[in-house]
């Protein structure tokens, strides 16, 4: 591997480098955009990174980037009643698009990773709620 700038980042005055984490943003917002997914899974540090207040845009997402190229890892939760197949693919499509329209590099995977299903919390009838405010005075 080179560590000669492609032709499309060199400039006249400079090059233009992309971080990773930057990657990992752009893949992290087009994942949480499709339809099915109820969030990222990001472990014990992203979990932690919330607690604290800091929204980590990046929860869940591994990038390898190369010169030209990425290759990108997602994990996500998905919302229960949705197929996992359709959604996982369409999450494929949108970051390969995400990253190639905004970065120029050429995407060769995106690989999804489901680590869990959420369930939709069933709404409290209103009788039960009435119900137990007035119980206790």
């Amino acid at each position: 591997m080179s560590t000669i700038a492609p032709d499309y980042v060199k400039t006249d005055i400079g090059s233009i480098q992309i971080a990773p984490e930057v990657i990992e943003i752009i893949a992290g917002l087009a994942t949480v955009e499709v339809q099915g997914v109820a969030g990222m899974s990001g472990g014990l540090a992203g979990g932690i990174a919330e607690l604290l207040g800091r929204k980590n845009l990046s929860k869940g997402v591994k990038v390898e980037v190369g010169q030209r190229e990425a290759a990108i890892d997602v994990s996500i939760i998905i919302e229960y009643g949705n197929r996992i197949p359709e959604v996982a693919s369409d999450i494929q499509q949108n970051v390969k698009n995400a990253i190639e329209s905004m970065t120029g590099l050429n995407v060769v995977e995106v690989n999804v990773h489901i680590h869990d299903v959420h369930f939709k919390q069933a709404d409290k009838p209103i009788e039960e709620e009435t119900a137990a405010a007035h119980r206790v005075k």
